[in-house]
């Protein structure tokens, strides 16, 4: 299967220079229109404005691309019945030439066949609240692909302990950004904690350098807490995320829909802050992992 990559994306990846992969689920599914498509560019500005090359992921009319165009932003953007693509989705996007915005595990996945190595995502999925049965694929992902993924932590809608328990049975190194614990998404506290703490690029840039000289499989995740100012009590998110779970259920929703509906339910229920949290994370890890990336490419 051929990657469509730009040819500055492509000329970064073959000279090791820093590039950025960014999911495009948050802006097909996570965030209303137009908010979207100004993050999505604001996404890529703070990974030019800190020294690497953004890479937005995607499929565009059933081609898998590492570099989505302004144009094909805007298009997974704004059409209509564009597919939420996890791993196992792929096949279906691109045998019936078709649109789709991939997840954190399908971002990682063609991310890693076009040969980046960073990707900045808001929220990794993982093991729902009331079914440990009901897991995320992006933990397989992240157990099997070699990507060092920067996020806030799992959203916080989810399981976070059992999350932290599954992370640690498939062999993810949880490493935390100027923190002993991990983020919970709109909070910068969950009490559980991560299994290294880093303080700087360089930092992770030679964890990073040791996972690849030991040859492991799998992601190393690093965990960024939301910028203070734009993080919400972790009280207040939990009380929102109670009452959006029970609307949830009284409605009958499942699967692929929980997610954003949640999503979309905390941030009425929060007045918006958490949506505004939500951006502000998202912008903050494009920013670090673009400082990681450059870090990595001086090596």
């Amino acid at each position: 299967m051929h990657i469509q990559t730009p040819l500055h994306v492509q000329k970064a990846l073959e000279d090791g220079g820093a590039v950025v992969a960014l999911e495009s689920t948050v802006i097909a599914h996570g965030l209303p229109h137009p908010r979207n498509l100004q993050v999505a560019r604001e996404l890529e500005a703070e990974v030019a404005a800190n020294g690497a090359v953004p890479a937005t992921v995607g499929v565009v009319a059933g081609q898998p691309v590492v570099g989505l165009s302004e144009e094909e932003i805007e298009r997974l953007g704004t059409a209509e019945g564009v597919l939420k693509l996890s791993t196992r989705d792929l096949p279906i996007a691109i045998a019936r030439k078709m649109d789709g915005a991939t997840t954190v595990a399908a971002t990682m996945w063609l991310a890693d066949l076009a040969g980046a190595s960073v990707f900045a995502t808001g929220g990794i999925g993982g093991v729902h609240r009331g079914g440990a049965h009901d897991v995320s694929a992006d933990l397989a992902e992240l157990g099997r692909t070699r990507m060092l993924v920067v996020c806030a932590g799992a959203k916080a809608i989810l399981d976070l302990a059992a999350t932290r328990e599954a992370l640690e049975t498939a062999g993810v190194l949880v490493a935390g950004y100027g923190t002993d614990e991990l983020p919970a998404f709109y909070s910068r506290e969950s009490g559980l904690a991560v299994d290294v703490r880093v303080d700087s690029p360089r930092e992770v840039a030679d964890l990073w350098t040791a996972h690849e000289e030991m040859n492991l499989p799998g992601a190393l995740l690093l965990c960024v807490p939301p910028p203070p100012e734009h993080a919400l009590p972790a009280a207040e998110v939990e009380t929102a995320i109670r009452a959006a779970l029970q609307q949830a259920d009284a409605r009958g929703i499942r699967g692929k829909e929980v997610t954003p509906f949640l999503l979309t339910a905390v941030a009425e229920r929060t007045g918006g802050r958490s949506l505004e949290a939500n951006v502000a994370l998202l912008r903050n890890n494009a920013r670090v992992a673009a400082q990681v990336a450059a870090a990595l490419a001086g090596d």
